[in-house]
């Protein structure tokens, strides 16, 4: 049976400052998958459970609005 890809939402407005977890790369609970920067504050964005991410839906740098699907991810 195939995985599902859940879609990982930006918790605010900023932008995607810094990708840490590459597409393809498996990742244990709680492992930093990407920072988002949001007035001047630097928020990472943690693995829930462990898998990997699929795709990002935005590159770093690029504005983001709150609730905007920033990845998707495939839980283990």
């Amino acid at each position: 049976m195939t995985k599902q890809a859940i879609p990982i939402l930006a918790e605010t407005t900023g932008s995607l400052w810094k990708i840490v977890a590459q597409p393809g790369e498996h990742h244990p609970a709680g492992a930093e998958l990407f920072v988002l920067e949001s007035m001047k504050m630097e928020i990472p964005v943690e693995a829930e459970v462990s898998g990997t991410i699929h795709e990002y839906h935005v590159a770093e740098g690029d504005v983001i609005e709150e609730g905007q699907v920033v990845a998707t991810f495939i839980p283990d």
